[in-house]
This record gives C-alpha cells, sequence and structure tokens, in this order.
C-alpha cells in the first residue's frame, strides 16, 4: 500500500462514517499533498522525520504515510476498517445481495467529493455491475448543478469511461429538481436521453400540502421521471419532512410506473417508516439508493436494505435488483 492508497483507504472510510469537519479535511488535504508532491521526496522527508514540514501534512497524516511506506497496514487505518463496517441483519441481507446497482450518486460535477471514475471503480469493488450517474440539475446552484453545456460534456465522458470499465456500465442519469408548479430542471430533449431520471424536490419544503402535492404529482407522471428521490426532503433532527397527500402520489407513481425511493443517506432515511408503508400499499416500484457524494457512502445502501425488510418491500419491486438491461427496459416502458 503506497501513501496516497493509505489516505484514499482512510478518507473512503471516514466518508463511510459520515465523519466530516476537521479530520476528514486533514486527510483530504494530505492527500493532496501527497499526490502533488513527488514520491521520492515523501519517502525522503519520511526517513528524516520532516513530513510535518510540508504545509497540509500533521502528526496524524504524517503516521500513515510512515507506516505505509514501512511496508504494513497503517495502525489508524486498521482501526477504521474495523470500527466503520456497516453492519447488516439477517433480515436485510437478502436484499443486499439482490441489489446489482446504484440509482442516485453524485460526483465532483456537481457537489460530489470523488471522481466519476473513482466512484465507478469503488462501485465495481462492491459487487455492483453498474451504477447510475445522477449529478443535480443547474437550479441548484450551491450544488454546482449541470446545465445543458455541461450535461452533455459529462455524456462524452461516461461514454470513454464505458469503454475502459466494460463489462461494468455507467448509466446516464441526473437527479432533477422538481420546480414548484411541478415541472423539471432540464430540457424534455435531454432527459428523453438520459437512462435513468431521479426526480427531487430541494426548495420551499415548507409549502402547503396542497401544493406540495400537486408539484409531486405533475413530476412523477412525467414520462422522464424513473424515480422519486427522498421524497418528503427530511433531515432527521435538523429539517421536519413535508407534508403531502400520500395516497395522491404513491398512486401516481404506481400507475405511472415512477419508483419510489427509499434513501440510503444515515440524515435522510426517507421516507419514514408509515409513509414507506403506504407505498408498498399502493403497488409502487422502489430504489435501494445511497445518494452518495464520496466513495464510502456507496457502502450505505444496507442502510435503507434495513428499511426495506423491516416494511417488507418485496425484493421483486426493487428496480436495482434488475440487471442493467432490464433496467433500461424498465425506464423506457
Amino acid at each position: 500500500m503506497t501513501p496516497l492508497e493509505a489516505l484514499d483507504r482512510v478518507v473512503h472510510c471516514l466518508d463511510r462514517a459520515h465523519v466530516g469537519g476537521f479530520k476528514a479535511k486533514a486527510f483530504v488535504r494530505a492527500r493532496d499533498v501527497v499526490r502533488n508532491t513527488p514520491a521520492d521526496e515523501i519517502a525522503e522527508r519520511a526517513a528524516k522525520g520532516t513530513l510535518t514540514a510540508l504545509d497540509g501534512i500533521g502528526d496524524s497524516t504524517a503516521k500513515v504515510i510512515t507506516e505505509a511506506l514501512a511496508g504494513g497496514t497503517p495502525s489508524y487505518l486498521t482501526k477504521l476498517e474495523a470500527e466503520t463496517q456497516l453492519e447488516l441483519s439477517d433480515a436485510a441481507r437478502p436484499y443486499r445481495e439482490a441489489l446489482r446497482g446504484d440509482c442516485h450518486l453524485h460526483s465532483t460535477w456537481s457537489d460530489g467529493g470523488a471522481t466519476i471514475d473513482a466512484m465507478a471503480e469503488t462501485a465495481i469493488a462492491l459487487g455492483h455491475e453498474y451504477m447510475v450517474l445522477t449529478d443535480h440539475s443547474a437550479r441548484l446552484t450551491i450544488a454546482h448543478g449541470l446545465d445543458r453545456d455541461r450535461l452533455l460534456q459529462q455524456l462524452d465522458v461516461i461514454a470513454g469511461l464505458n469503454a475502459e470499465l466494460a463489462p461494468f456500465r455507467i448509466l446516464t442519469g441526473m437527479e432533477v429538481d422538481i420546480n414548484e408548479d411541478g415541472s423539471l430542471d432540464l430540457e424534455d430533449d435531454l432527459l428523453e436521453g438520459l437512462d435513468v431520471v431521479v426526480a427531487s424536490v430541494h426548495s420551499k419544503l415548507r409549502s402547503p400540502a396542497p401544493e406540495m402535492t400537486l408539484r409531486m404529482v405533475r413530476a412523477v407522471i412525467s414520462p422522464h421521471v424513473d424515480i422519486l428521490g427522498h421524497c418528503t426532503g427530511r433531515l432527521i433532527e435538523k429539517r421536519p419532512p413535508s407534508v403531502f397527500d400520500a395516497a395522491a402520489v404513491f398512486d401516481a407513481c404506481a400507475e405511472f410506473g415512477t419508483a419510489v425511493e427509499i434513501n440510503s443517506r444515515p440524515e435522510r432515511l426517507d421516507p419514514p417508516y408509515e409513509l414507506l408503508e403506504r407505498a408498498i400499499a399502493a403497488g409502487c416500484w422502489f430504489s435501494i439508493d445511497s445518494d452518495a457524494h464520496a466513495t464510502g457512502q456507496l457502502e450505505w445502501q444496507p442502510n435503507g436494505c434495513e428499511r426495506a425488510a423491516h416494511c417488507e418491500v418485496p425484493i421483486d419491486r426493487i428496480v436495482n435488483t434488475m440487471s442493467a438491461d432490464d433496467l433500461l427496459e424498465w425506464t423506457r416502458n
């Protein structure tokens, strides 16, 4: 394991554990320093004990680098690997084993912290056959959302990566904003050309229930929308769920073949159990997604699997248990 590989893995584990703040930033910064410094200089400084003289490397990160150069797994990384693993119950295991891909994740093209190829390499290591890249649409400026030109550029990049990574596939997609009138934040011709479209509400989440209901129903009945993302928009202990007529929204999802996302982010875990049970009763399709913004977060799908198991979601109604070809056939129909 090289120092860069060791630091990459530390950052991955911190992301998996949802650790942010100074610690995560310190390791990201050290990784950047190592990446941009000649390897022989890093080795020489490690031997002389002068790594911390480099701006961006502190005592903890220097220890990881030094131990990696010595040929072993750094002790801090060993500790992280053991402590940050996600547990999976016996009930949830069949759901996780059935998943063949992830339909909602982000890259550095919008607000993600890892490149497309890094996300793809991690997905491959997790045993996925495909992933759907769903960076944000342009309206979400805080997330550096993609406008028409940037999306077209991204599609070219994905085509090139698919040629390199086959048989693994990166399916094209977007997490498109649902506008206040229920329209979508992307032109129809581009939506038509994407493999999978996740539609989500990101603004005015405290709107009255009738307005929110109409907004969501108009979106999910669109022939371009395949998955309704994190339907309540809640952030646990930070933001309450939005209010809408669940029967109307989930009946529309069922009738028009739009899957309800089971979002696996620890701060979302959306929808809440009561709404998930209503969606099951309505006959909806589902997608268990990580909504990952970093490589370690791709390992969050067990969170969604636990929720699916708790509510006994039919596995044959989960779209990302399908092969890539079958998923694309499903979205087309």
